[in-house]
């Protein structure tokens, strides 16, 4: 039985992802530090946040509404990890990881989205 956002799976695997993107970027070049790993930090922990958000609101169109910005969030992130992996950032297995998590996170948003009425 869901009692609160936390309970959500989706939540729980958009929080380790953020856990995993905050670890990611600390090896970063210094000169990404205002760049490419701000944004990137910005737009993951978008993700669970938009999640809460919307579940703490009394409307089912809020939520969903909060849910697309969570799912837009993750495809902003989904591009800059792309780009980091181009830029040699990060090692092409970390990226493919990352980019199967944010899939997996994007259906089950998706999912979520489409059983609210």
């Amino acid at each position: 039985m869901i009692k609160s956002y936390k309970d959500l799976l989706v939540w729980q695997r958009s929080m380790d992802l953020v856990v995993s993107i905050y670890r990611i970027t600390e090896k970063f070049p210094s000169n990404e530090q205002f760049g490419l790993v701000s944004q990137m930090r910005r737009a993951v922990v978008s993700i669970p946040s938009n999640i809460a958000e919307g579940y703490g609101r009394q409307s089912t169109g809020s939520y969903k509404q909060f849910l697309s910005i969570s799912r837009g969030s993750l495809f902003e992130l989904e591009t800059q990890v792309e780009l980091c992996n181009r830029l040699k950032y990060i090692q092409q297995i970390e990226s493919e990881k990352m980019l199967n998590e944010i899939t997996e996170i994007s259906k089950m948003i998706s999912s979520l989205i489409s059983k609210i009425k």
